[in-house]
């Protein structure tokens, strides 16, 4: 038995946060119905790169979901959507506020065909507030939550993350948190929900640790490269002799002594304890030069047996053939389909009770319409009617 047996998902999301969240749920074993537009496709259908045709990451994201080809603009949608959720009881949609009720699939009219529905409705700023309707993407998120205002060099600024932070440890994450959350609450109660996720809201919540001393006492505002875990100390990253990286995170005074010693600098111990402004810009320094007198190869080899919290920065073709990486599985096989596995990057949690389901990747638009529209009880003639009338593809 999977996790998450009989939870049962209508997907309204694209892109990454939504299907992001709803590919993890699908792991954990949830039925993950996408409703997805046959107008208006999915971006993440056209990212490259194609593995044989498809796009790799739209087939890493809708892993496990069927797809249903709905224009929901079409009151014959609108009939279907309310069918599906005396089944499927839990909704995620990512529209900006107000644009799923004047479809008619808001949350009061689902609640109103089935009470116990959980509505989780994903946006940039909320549903409330002067941003409701305002456009944004991930950096923006970021920004408005104070987060990009410490992040960076003083002499350059904030720098592009590679990863999109907002939309999955803000909006992905905090989206699975709140609909568990949702679930556990019904089953003790019998009530449904209406859950509003904001990236906004979410990452500002991030703030945790720069951002509590300036929330509770109006001081130390944070700014860049000016506290110990934002460039304001010697944990940092530093350049080796041909151009690679190292990441040094030696904050207790064990693992700085390792350090030191590992580079043949113990005297630097002394020279750490000066908590100046001046101490703290010495030691950087010494630490630039030295770390650029070797290889990166060379520093992998020496730090690869010492305990100093000090680990080489990979490339993402390095990080997959780690050890680490591979001794926890984190590239699995998935079917495609069509007779072959694709490679995909693995669910991370582990348990004693359950292993992830991975059992296909990204469906093709629209591949479960008639099967989903059959199971409803439709009829030949009304699923001829529906791609008449343009309701499905």
């Amino acid at each position: 038995m999977s996790l998450l047996e009989g939870v049962r998902i209508l997907d309204f999301s694209t892109l990454l946060p939504g299907p992001y969240a709803t590919m993890m749920l699908a792991d954990l074993g949830a039925d993950v119905l996408r409703i997805e537009s046959h107008v208006r496709k999915d971006d993440t259908r056209s990212f490259p790169p194609f593995v044989n045709g498809v796009s790799a990451a739209h087939g890493q994201l809708n892993r496990s979901k069927k797809s249903m080809s709905l224009d929901l603009k079409k009151p014959e949608a609108v009939d279907i959507v309310k069918g599906l959720v005396q089944d499927y009881d839990i909704v995620l949609e990512q529209f900006r506020p107000g644009v799923m009720d004047r479809l008619g699939v808001g949350y009061d009219a689902l609640k109103a065909v089935n009470p116990r529905i959980i509505f989780c409705s994903l946006t940039g700023y909320g549903q409330t507030g002067p941003y409701r309707d305002r456009a944004g993407h991930d950096n923006n998120y970021l920004s408005i939550s104070g987060i990009m205002g410490y992040s960076g060099r003083k002499e350059t600024g904030p720098t592009p993350i590679g990863t999109q932070v907002a939309d999955i440890a803000g909006g992905s994450l905090h989206s699975i948190i709140g609909i568990l959350s949702a679930i556990i609450h019904r089953q003790k109660t019998g009530e449904g929900q209406w859950l509003d996720i904001s990236m906004t809201d979410s990452c500002f919540t991030m703030n945790a640790m720069l951002g509590a001393g300036f929330v509770a006492t109006g001081m130390n505002q944070p700014e860049r490269e000016s506290m110990i875990l934002n460039g304001g100390s010697f944990y940092d990253f530093y350049e080796t002799s041909d151009g690679r990286y190292f990441s040094v995170g030696s904050l207790e005074p064990k693992f700085f002594a390792s350090l030191c010693e590992a580079i043949g600098r113990p005297d630097l111990v002394q020279t750490a304890m000066k908590q100046s402004e001046e101490g703290i810009r010495s030691l950087k320094t010494a630490l630039k030069h030295i770390f650029r007198e070797k290889t990166f190869a060379e520093w992998k080899e020496i730090f690869s047996q010492r305990e100093a919290c000090v680990e080489p920065v990979l490339d993402f073709a390095e990080a997959c053939g780690h050890p680490q990486i591979s001794a926890r599985e984190m590239i699995v096989e998935v079917p495609d389909g069509k007779g072959s596995l694709q490679k995909q990057i693995a669910n991370p949690i582990k348990s004693t009770a359950f292993n992830p389901v991975y059992y296909h990747t990204g469906s093709k638009l629209g591949e479960h319409t008639e099967k989903v529209l059959r199971e409803m009880g439709k009829s030949d003639k009304e699923i001829s009617l529906l791609r008449e009338n343009g309701t499905i593809a």
